[in-house]
């Protein structure tokens, strides 16, 4: 019953999208090429409908799971009323945004309320963390709830934040959403298994058309909904809040997370707003650095498939194993990041202070 409900998602998603294409261009949800965008011709966007529906289908259709041990509802059956809830808010933010593109403020209100239903209605919030090395357990009393809120803003908009190439978002997304059902299903959580697979097929139908050279943007309706499901199940898929299992979601999500944070470094050096938005993401800098426009996604889809796989072995990892692969995963990121010129071109402290070291070792032999 589970693999006929994931492929009637991923029908109902090719079957969809081409209808809201439609929808689209006849409400006027289209996106104009500019100096900071990519895409050369006018394009309908509101593509995370198609995706959206489909979801919704699939979590009707599989109720009668309930009877083989992978329930629809949550133990706690507010948290899928929640997740439906805050989904509906948040897709409804995307819509009217992909129509009308209404200010910032009012999107990041969106995101409030619809953060503000996972924690209230779903009872989600990481209260507490469980230290290394017999460190005791770190209480975040009073600040449980704006950390959830930052974990759920930040991991909506830092998927928002990529969708800058054809199908880059939505493979990162898939990626990531099999990644977490792969955790999921490993540590015995079966609700946010079947959810996540759900999310991905119906992701996957609508790539058909997104992928370059796409027909169709998902535009925020689809930024939006996967960043915000993603940051939600990322949360419902910890088993046993540690510090090396709340590590898990963030490295899974390895790629926004990164490109969002150097964004975020990038505008605090360059005093610029950190809402003004520029031409100097990840897939931006790999364009320039050579790579065309269907070989950057590829790239990134690798990166975000290595995070996943690196996230897999984390957690099966002892306590010193998992903080080496995390130091190695962090001096990657920052080599690549100064080698594409991700902060800046001159940004580049790691690789000056390596090859400070290597003239050293000339010099002495």
């Amino acid at each position: 019953m589970l693999y006929l409900t994931l492929f009637l998602c991923f029908c109902a998603s090719i079957f969809l999208t081409p209808l809201v294409k439609k929808l689209a261009f006849k409400i006027g949800a289209t996106d104009k090429p500019n100096q900071r965008k990519v895409h050369q011709k006018i394009m309908p966007r509101l593509g995370g409908l198609a995706i959206y529906i489909s979801f919704i289908i699939g979590i009707l259709i599989i109720k009668p799971i309930e009877n083989f041990h992978l329930p629809l509802l949550h133990p706690n059956g507010n948290v899928h009323i929640a997740i439906l809830l805050g989904s509906l808010i948040i897709i409804l933010t995307g819509a009217v945004d992909d129509v009308k593109e209404i200010s910032p403020k009012v999107k990041l209100l969106g995101q409030i309320l619809a953060s503000l239903v996972i924690i209230m209605l779903g009872d989600i919030k990481v209260e507490f963390i469980n230290l290394p090395f017999g460190g005791g357990r770190l209480d975040f009393g009073i600040f449980s709830i704006p950390f959830t809120m930052v974990w759920i803003i930040g991991i909506t908009n830092a998927i928002n934040l990529i969708d800058g190439l054809d199908g880059l978002a939505g493979g990162v997304s898939t990626i990531a959403l099999f990644a977490i059902a792969g955790m999921a299903y490993i540590t015995g959580n079966p609700y946010v298994t079947v959810v996540a697979l759900i999310a991905a097929v119906s992701t996957l139908g609508f790539l058909v058309y997104n992928f370059h050279p796409a027909k169709i943007f998902m535009g925020d309706t689809g930024a939006l909904f996967l960043g915000f499901l993603i940051s939600v199940l990322s949360l419902l898929g910890l088993k046993g809040v540690t510090f090396i299992s709340l590590v898990i979601p963030v490295i899974i999500l390895g790629v926004p997370i990164s490109d969002t944070f150097f964004a975020i470094i990038r505008r605090l050096v360059n005093k610029q707003p950190l809402s003004a938005p520029d031409k100097s993401h990840l897939h931006h800098c790999l364009l320039r650095s050579g790579f065309s426009h269907r070989q950057t996604v590829l790239l990134i889809y690798a990166m975000s498939a290595i995070f996943g796989l690196a996230a897999f072995i984390l957690s099966q990892s002892t306590l010193l194993g998992a903080i080496l692969i995390i130091l190695t995963i962090l001096i990657t990121i920052e080599i690549i990041v100064e080698k594409i010129g991700l902060v800046r071109e001159d940004y580049k402290p790691l690789l000056k202070l390596i090859r400070g070291f290597r003239l050293a070792n000339v010099r002495n032999k």
